[in-house]
């Protein structure tokens, strides 16, 4: 995916900032530098733009545990930040923003102004090319040599006036550019986890999984009349049961019904984005999802929701116990490897 052509601007030196990208704050500050533009400003303190790269880079790491490499200083920082600040980990990007921004706690001042150490200049390579020496590069970007993206000073940036206009009309594209690129980045890194580009930013909210309750599983509790947790044992009626994810949707990151089940309410609030042991717990679960194969199959033929299943087996038929467990068991192994945590 390219950038925007320009007929007065070196837009390949811009392009060239993420050649040979081995760490993410490549993606993440030039994303901060675009919001800050997008709001009209061109003076911006680099407080303002460390803070948004941690703010963007919260939910991926936090609530989705994508791995941005062991030594990335930004998943480090994402993490310490959590811990000092005391930010919950689904917190939105524009809270996170803000405290961090306004934060008087020491700590959080060093994580945070640690990123001036390399990020601002280095950033600036293609427009010094083989210049090593931060402090002329500071002083040569004041005047804006090489027409580069923008001036350095100890405690802010400076937009290029010439680049702008550039940055405001393509700042959609530009954004789309860096999420892609980061997409691509983090994929290499995290190979089988599925879905990583709709991890990159929150969802304004979290889709309600009414639809999968109604049409597919209070079906199953109609033709049953009660079923029992699978974690509690409770017996569950059509009034009083949650749909839960068996695989974590942090993980996951989608509602597809051969991952959902019906759970005790008060089991499925606690349960957060805890794994679940297979050796425990898919029996249980194995029967429970065939049994409501077996019901909506017979009462609604053409019922969207056992479409789902095909996503993960040729066709209904084909489902065994066997088959469905190789399905499931390596997304709980690559969550686990990822930070993610098993029940207790």
């Amino acid at each position: 995916m390219p950038i925007p052509e320009s007929s007065n601007l070196p837009v390949n030196r811009l392009a060239a900032c993420f050649n040979k990208t081995s760490a993410t704050y490549k993606f993440y500050w030039f994303i901060s530098i675009l919001q800050e533009v997008e709001k009209g400003s061109i003076k911006i303190p680099k407080i303002n733009l460390f803070s948004r790269m941690i703010s963007n880079a919260w939910y991926t790491v936090n609530y989705f545990h994508v791995s941005f490499g062991k030594q990335d200083l930004i998943q480090r920082a994402v993490s310490h930040l959590k811990d000092i600040e005391n930010i919950p980990i689904d917190q939105d990007q524009s809270t996170v923003f803000k405290k961090l921004t306004n934060s008087k706690i020491s700590k959080t001042q060093n994580e945070l102004l640690h990123f001036n150490t390399n990020v601002p200049h280095w950033f600036l390579s293609p427009w010094f090319p083989g210049e090593k020496n931060k402090n002329k590069i500071y002083d040569t970007s004041k005047t804006f040599e090489n027409d580069c993206l923008y001036a350095l000073h100890n405690d802010h940036i400076e937009i290029n006036p010439i680049w702008h206009d550039y940055l405001q009309k393509n700042v959609r594209i530009l954004k789309d550019f860096c999420y892609w690129n980061l997409t691509l980045f983090l994929q290499v890194r995290n190979p089988s986890v599925p879905d990583i580009a709709n991890k990159l930013i929150k969802p304004a909210k979290r889709a309600s999984l009414t639809e999968q309750r109604k049409k597919f599983w209070d079906i199953v509790l109609k033709e049953l009349g009660t079923v029992n947790c699978i974690y509690t044992n409770k017996e569950l009626s059509i009034e009083n049961y949650a749909v839960e994810h068996f695989v974590p949707y942090q993980f996951v990151s989608h509602d597809l019904i051969w991952n959902l089940i019906p759970a005790d309410p008060s089991f499925n609030s606690t349960k957060s984005n805890k794994l679940p042991s297979l050796d425990k717990y898919f029996t249980s679960f194995y029967n429970l999802q065939m049994e409501a194969i077996d019901i909506v199959s017979k009462r609604n033929p053409k019922n969207k929701f056992l479409e789902n299943y095909l996503s993960i087996f040729p066709n209904i038929e084909s489902i065994t116990k066997k088959k469905f467990r190789e399905r499931i068991e390596p997304l709980i192994s690559i969550a686990a490897n990822n930070g993610f945590e098993f029940l207790s």
